[in-house]
């Protein structure tokens, strides 16, 4: 049986994937077209490179976009049986013949003002049998007796087999009846959706600073911590919810980037031990600026973190704004990019502030080509 190769489908980043798959898709639910339209996705990608997290965002983004409510039902395929997707066997009402009792994951609102994904995750690592039963819901919408409601969106997501995770090959009959995308690693798309959604600004400064560690996953390597998107969100999770503190979770961090780039995030985060104070900058003072790059980042990092955490306070928004002037311009426009990402419709914010429009109009040519 021939394997579907990844070479000659479109490969794109977390962000982009997004962007067509949500234009799609909120062009035909508003034009109430049918959502079978758009064939079945299937995301392929390495693993914890973001494809659960692009499924997530674009149900925000559908839902914002089209007024219904959007409810994705995430369904880990490695740990079902194919009985779990058919449903239970029983006897009908006369007993004379056998009908099957609808799984939980089915029970779906079919209302017009809803719209649900079934995400079908980890489709490639799935045992053959609960495979076959998966396709069946990808390409036909049905699995034995159960049909799933016209409002449901179907995407699948799996890792590729030269990932060295465990994948089946995909036959070639199947592969052609699906819309398939490959999940690249981007720094910039990550750290757009990482500011909008709170990730430890040491993170997003450390990886700003070495972008290489962003995605370190080596398909040859027997190592079993490594950095990618999902490890670097739960290195983030720990320093926001237990301690800011690198040195006293460097063990925990460890674990899940590995000892290598842990060491490295450990050192570098001592930076921050020498950064201007946050509320004098905000408060329209002027203290010293850091001499050296990573120390830049740092600063950066926790300005943006203040300001999303500040950003209704547009006053001391374009205080800040007033001492990145003073930065390097590359750096200056790397943070005001970065004050872009806080949230939707935030750059229409910032311009109503007379001291971004100066900078715009003075060094905003910048912003494309800003050390990123």
């Amino acid at each position: 049986m021939s394997e579907i190769k990844l070479t000659n489908i479109p490969s794109m980043n977390i962000n982009r994937i997004i962007d067509e798959l949500s234009n799609a898709y909120v062009s035909v639910i508003n034009q109430k077209l049918p959502i079978r339209t758009i064939p079945s996705v299937m995301l392929w990608g390495a693993p914890g490179v973001g494809k659960s997290q692009a499924v997530r965002q674009l149900a925000k983004i559908i839902e914002s976009q089209t007024g219904k409510k959007t409810v994705v039902t995430d369904v880990r395929l490695l740990l079902f049986n194919p009985i779990d997707l058919r449903g239970i066997p029983t006897s009908n009402a006369d007993k004379t013949l056998a009908v099957w009792l609808k799984p939980q994951i089915f029970q779906m609102d079919d209302s017009d003002d809803i719209v649900n994904i079934l995400f079908l995750d980890e489709i490639s690592a799935a045992p053959q049998s609960v495979q076959a039963a998966a396709y069946q819901i990808t390409l036909d919408r049905v699995v034995g007796e159960h049909k799933l409601p016209e409002n449901c969106i179907v995407i699948a997501a799996g890792n590729r087999t030269t990932d060295k995770s465990v994948a089946f090959k995909m036959p070639k009959a199947l592969a052609n009846r699906l819309l398939h995308i490959e999940a690249e690693g981007s720094f910039k798309s990550w750290k757009k959706w990482a500011v909008a959604n709170g990730i430890n600004h040491k993170v997003v400064g450390f990886l700003s600073f070495r972008q290489n560690y962003l995605m370190s996953f080596d398909s040859s390597s027997d190592d079993l911590a490594f950095s990618t998107p999902r490890s670097w969100e739960m290195v983030s999770n720990i320093l926001n919810s237990v301690s800011d503190d690198v040195d006293k979770m460097y063990h925990l961090i460890a674990g899940l980037v590995g000892t290598g780039v842990a060491v490295e995030f450990r050192t570098w985060a001592k930076v921050y031990n020498s950064l201007p104070n946050m509320e004098d900058i905000f408060d329209g003072k002027m203290p010293q600026l850091p001499k050296n790059s990573d120390a830049m980042y740092a600063l950066i990092s926790s300005m943006t973190a203040y300001a999303r955490e500040h950003k209704t306070e547009m006053n001391r928004i374009a205080n800040s704004i007033v001492y990145a002037e003073h930065m390097p311009p590359d750096f200056s426009a790397v943070l005001l990019k970065d004050y872009m990402y806080i949230e939707d419709g935030y750059k229409e914010k910032l311009m109503r502030i007379p001291e971004f429009a100066r900078w715009l109009s003075t060094k905003g040519r910048l912003l494309n080509g800003s050390v990123k």
